[in-house]
């Protein structure tokens, strides 16, 4: 019969059971052997060589380490064996190291078996024949003592019976009897006992095994013995305990409740007891002996005593042993009859489970097949499979026909063939495959390489195909064709924009042809009259300025919106406290909405300040709260809420274009009419508008969404139909402190001085004429251009211009920025002020001012113009400047009076990018810069090299409150650089100051 897994089942426990027998014989210190009669020949286990003193593993020769005269007894004792089928002998064998040791031969010849054959074990018994050969020579030497030997030779005719008797003996009451009462005899004890150590939960306690020399009933209504003084050592295996008086023993009495014997105990004077050993070191328990006299135990009773309790330690672990070795046969035995009966049935299941699998074969070759048949017939689609490594393992028809490889040019080479040039060298397949083996799925649309070179644009989906282990094998890929619809989304998009730009433009004629009606009416009105002599009355050509102005207004703001759609109108963002411009928005929503919307305002405590341009925050709002007013026809109410709100990772990554942070939110919720969902997605949309034609140009929330994502922000719209609208803009939290000082209002007209010369280039006449008219009547100065190449020679002619004001967009191959930039290499200390309605990428960039640069964007008033030029002009007059950058408002409030009390105007700046922008304004105008190291937005040592590449002899005093070394250490080899550390007194900034050779004119101190 074949080998099977019951087979090798039962081999293993036959094995293990063979060992646990090895192991027993060497825990018992003994050895089988076998005796075949017929061939003479001896079989001995493991343990036989040790035993017999023999260095080989086997006992074969072992004759040779036997006495001759001895192999002479085991030769008798083999045909007396024949006789009687015992087999029993003593005989002497000499050890490889000279040493002479008593080995016993004990075995029974096994008569079931056809040929004979002696089976048996084997011993040392060395210890006990020298204690016999010790008695022998003690008889010898003591012949007058005859009593005594006669008295011994009956103690070693009892030690000779008992040890037979325990040897051979397996049950164990009856083996701890025999030597119980053997140790009674020997000793000439009254009586003697065997306690056997057992471990309860409760801790240890003793049992009584066996008595001898009086009845049981004699100790069965004392209690078990304690580990008192006198008994704990020998439970313990600390060595035999014998007292001639136990009553006069120091170690007796010493325990409650008895202190003592109790009541009705056998007399006991004299006293002795022997631990049992095992081999292993554990204490089996002890034997106890006792007699009613004094000094009846001698140390030749306690050595046998000793002797019997290892004779004892020997069986007790020899019928332990025993005991296990007979479960071991009965499980061997169980388990042979369960093998059997497996064996009968194991074959009839085999080929059943055979069956099974050649079925479940032929099925999944058949689905195999018939998945090959779909994939290799789709056309539409290239479908492949890729190895964990990316490279193409397999290839249908469809990957053929939209890809342009055969199978055989394809199989083997990396997918990243079918990549363009620039993503192969920005990795992208290569993160494509580590997306799929980390989330299962990558899907991606792309241009995609044929063979001859062409592209495509392909939809593809790669799937990551694992093992159930989840050990990577490689990867699933689907690529389709979607160049015809992308081209035809696109020529959608395209008649989308298109009637979009249709709907635009006629909004927009709609209202521009109203403003102009406006304008060139009031115009017409207002030229009729002064051609009129006498002149009309005064007030009504007033009106007709006043209306024409009014008009022009209106098409600024409609301008205005159009540039803020298009995320083309320069921001001025600063630092702004949206709660107060919100609360004075109020007053002028209520008084524009009318009396039936209700306005409410709810202002967040603690509101922080927003990086935002509030000119166009203030329009974002208006335009919010005038589509709320026509979401509410009958009226309603409208609230305009501020809060602190911090938009977490994950909101930040479900929304488009938003970063996580913390932002300060303004909502504007109506309770009007509310939007479909269908009209929520298209609600910023450009040119989307649910009004009638030539009522709106769709670009009011278009001009807020543009606003709010040029700011660095976000906006969102919540609403639900009959539940009204909330609409709500986040702007980035401003995190330096800002000042909280307002200044002066303006006056209307700043005016300038002839000795002040003003460059105006200009390519549009009329503008240029305005604009040069307004100027000499503010008492500039005034030389005009038409392009930057007549301006750059007037600059080179004129050397006392004071200030370049230029359009951003000029004719001749060079625009605003180029000239300025050309103007002030020529003459570093020009101011320049540039205008535009719409200012592209040439000073503004990511919607906003580039540093340094003023813009007055157009239509601008001559009131605005006067203002900017005189603060272009002054900015750098009177005493010397010191910049300090410091974005704790306190510490910048005392230094800001440390250093004006040394006669110094101060700029402040609470971030590195407000200090580069100021720098960059006025550029040479500072004496020095005062930075603090740690900034919010930048590191103070990076602004301090940003600041040295751009002015490099620009004085800079260094202020640092934490690792002063450290930063000294960084900039040792600086020139112009001093130090100052927080916290820092007036004192310490004079002496910097001074270090660095400016004058300082400090107060006293008092």
């Amino acid at each position: 019969m074949r080998a099977t897994d019951g087979d090798e089942s039962y081999e293993e426990r036959l094995r293990a059971s063979e060992e646990r027998l090895r192991l027993s014989e060497i825990a018992g210190g003994i050895a089988t052997f076998e005796y075949d009669y017929d061939r003479g020949v001896w079989s001995w286990s493991e343990q036989a060589a040790p035993i017999l003193g023999m260095d080989s593993k086997t006992a074969e020769g072992w004759e040779k380490t036997v006495f001759p005269d001895d192999l002479l007894k085991v030769e008798a004792a083999l045909e007396a064996a024949k006789q009687d089928g015992n087999f029993y002998v003593e005989f002497r064998a000499r050890r490889t190291d000279k040493s002479l040791h008593w080995i016993v031969a004990k075995g029974q010849i096994a008569v079931a078996i056809p040929h004979p054959l002696l089976r048996g074990a084997i011993y040392e018994i060395t210890d006990r024949k020298a204690l016999e050969v010790r008695l022998l020579a003690l008889n010898e030497t003591l012949e007058a003592r005859i009593a005594e030997l006669r008295q011994e030779a009956k103690s070693l005719e009892i030690l000779n019976d008992t040890g037979v008797a325990v040897a051979a003996e397996l049950d164990l009451p009856t083996l701890v009897q025999t030597v119980t009462d053997a140790g009674v005899q020997l000793t000439h004890a009254e009586f003697g006992a065997f306690f056997y150590n057992v471990l309860r939960e409760d801790g240890e306690a003793y049992t009584l095994y066996t008595l001898s020399g009086v009845p049981r009933e004699t100790f069965e209504k004392f209690p078990m013995p304690r580990n008192t003084a006198i008994f704990e050592p020998t439970f313990r295996g600390r060595g035999p305990v014998r007292s001639d008086d136990i009553l006069a023993d120091p170690r007796y009495g010493k325990n409650a409740p008895h202190m003592g014997m109790p009541e009705g105990h056998l007399p006991v004077r004299s006293y002795l007891a022997v631990s049992v050993v095992s081999r292993s070191g554990e204490v089996l328990g002890g034997l106890f002996f006792g007699h009613s006299q004094p000094r009846v135990f001698t140390d030749r009773a306690q050595h046998i005593v000793m002797g019997l309790a290892a004779q004892a330690a020997v069986a007790i672990d020899n019928t332990r042993l025993y005991q296990a070795t007979q479960q071991e046969i009965e499980f061997r035995r169980q388990a042979e009859e369960e093998l059997q009966r497996v064996n009968q049935t194991l074959e009839q299941k085999a080929e059943e489970r055979a069956r099974q699998l050649a079925t479940s074969h032929t099925r999944l070759e058949e689905t195999e097949r018939r998945f090959r048949l779909l994939v290799e017939s789709v056309t539409d689609y290239a479908i492949y499979m890729l190895d964990s490594n990316g490279s193409v393992v397999n290839w249908n028809a469809g990957a053929q026909r939209i890809k342009g490889y055969k199978r055989e040019d394809i199989i083997g080479r990396h997918f990243s063939t079918f990549y363009t040039a620039d993503e192969r060298v920005a990795e992208i397949p290569a993160k494509a495959l580590a997306i799929a083996a980390a989330t299962g799925k990558y899907e991606a649309e792309g241009w995609r390489v044929r063979k001859d070179g062409s592209t495509f644009w392909a939809g593809v989906v790669i799937n990551a195909i694992k093992s159930q282990d989840g050990e990577l094998l490689g990867f699933a890929k689907i690529t389709r064709d979607l160049t015809e619809r992308r081209a035809a989304d696109e020529r959608a998009r395209q008649a989308q924009k298109m009637e979009g730009i249709g709907q635009l433009t006629g909004g927009v004629a709609h209202d521009f042809n109203n403003l102009l009606t406006i304008i060139i009416g009031n115009l017409e009105t207002l030229q009729r009259g002064l051609n009129t002599a006498p002149l009309p009355p005064i007030e009504r050509l007033k009106r007709s300025a006043e209306n024409a102005m009014r008009g022009s207004r209106r098409a600024e703001s409609l301008t205005q919106r159009l540039l803020a759609f298009s995320r083309q109108t320069p921001l001025e963002p600063k630092p702004t406290d949206i709660g107060n411009l919100v609360a004075g928005l109020s007053d002028l929503l209520r008084r524009t909405l009318g009396e039936q919307v209700t306005v409410e305002t709810v202002l967040g405590g603690g509101l922080w300040r927003a990086n935002v341009d509030p000119n166009q925050l203030e329009v974002a709002i208006i335009n919010l709260a005038v589509n709320a007013r026509d979401a509410m026809p009958g009226g309603g109410k409208l609230t305009l809420e501020t809060a602190n709100v911090y938009l977490d990772d994950n909101y930040a990554a479900s929304q488009v274009e938003v970063l996580p942070g913390q932002y300060v939110m303004v909502a504007v919720t109506d309770s009007g009419v509310g939007m479909t969902p269908e009209v929520i997605t298209k609600a910023f949309d450009p040119f989307f508008t649910t009004k009638d034609v030539g009522h709106g140009t769709g670009l009011g929330l278009s001009q807020v969404y543009g606003f709010a994502k040029q700011s660095g922000g976000h906006v969102k719209i919540y609403s639900e139909l009959g539940d009204g609208t909330t609409i709500k803009l986040y702007f980035p939290r401003v995190h330096a402190a800002v000042s909280d000082r307002k200044g002066d209002a303006a006056p209307a007209v700043a005016r300038g001085s002839a000795t002040e010369t003003i460059l105006v280039v200009e390519d549009d006449t009329d503008v240029r004429s305005y604009g040069c008219d307004s100027l000499r009547d503010l008492g500039y100065d005034v030389i005009e251009a038409k392009d930057g190449h007549a301006a750059l020679k007037l600059l080179d002619s004129h050397p006392y211009i004071k200030v370049l004001f230029t359009d951003v967009g000029l004719p001749g191959g060079m625009n605003g920025r180029q000239l300025a930039d050309e103007a002030r290499r020529r003459r570093p200390q020009l101011k320049v002020l540039f205008t535009s309605g719409y200012a592209r990428n040439a000073i503004v960039h990511d919607g906003r001012l580039d540093p340094g640069v003023e813009l007055i964007t157009k239509p601008y008033t001559q009131a605005a113009l006067s203002t900017k030029l005189r603060d272009i002009i002054d900015f750098s007059e009177g005493p010397s400047r010191i910049l300090l950058v410091e974005d704790e408002p306190l510490i910048q409030m005392l230094a800001v009076e440390f250093l004006e009390d040394a006669g110094l105007k101060v700029d402040t700046a609470g971030t590195a990018r407000e200090a580069l922008n100021k720098l960059a304004l006025i550029a040479g105008r500072f004496a020095a810069v005062v930075v603090d190291i740690g900034l919010p937005d930048r590191a103070g040592d990076d602004l301090i090299r940003e600041i040295r590449s751009m002015h490099s002899s620009l004085p800079i005093i260094v202020a640092s409150g934490q690792g002063a070394k450290d930063v000294r250490e960084l900039f040792r080899d600086e020139k112009q650089i001093a130090f100052v550390g927080k916290p820092y007194l007036a004192n310490d900034l004079y002496v910097a100051l001074r270090e660095l050779r400016i004058p300082v004119q400090a107060k006293p101190q008092h």
